[in-house]
Parts: structure tokens; sequence; C-alpha cells
């Protein structure tokens, strides 16, 4: 995931993106644990779209209480 995708989302989406990765990637983790995991890989990137979403969230946060002062 882009982030250009992400930053046209709105903050709602954003976070139910976070709950759908992260349900995601426990089920990787699970299935890496009983050796069933076809590519590893995914895990990785699911782990770093998960950051790059909370980047671009704490990113608007900061622009609005700059905004705000």
């Amino acid at each position: 995931m882009k982030a250009s995708e992400i930053k046209e989302m709105s903050l709602e989406e954003m976070q139910r993106k976070i709950d759908d990765l992260k349900e995601e990637l426990f089920n990787f983790c699970f299935q890496h644990e009983i050796g069933q995991l076809e590519n590893p890989t995914r895990m990785k990137q699911t782990k770093r779209d998960i950051a790059r979403i909370n980047t671009i969230i704490r990113e608007i946060g900061v622009k609005s209480k700059t905004a705000e002062e």
C-alpha cells in the first residue's frame, strides 16, 4: 500500500484498515508457527503497511496541533 493511497483515506478508514491488517498479521503469525505460511514476505509487508498508516495518522495529528497554535 502506497502512502498516497493512505493519505486519500479518512481517519476512520485508516483505523479500520489498521484493524484489518492486524487481524491479517495475526493469521500470518499463526500460519507461520504451524508451518503453513506460503509467502513469508507478506508478513513483513503487512507490518510495514501498519507502520506506514500509523505514521500518516501521527503526521495528521501533528499538523492539526500546529495549526491550532
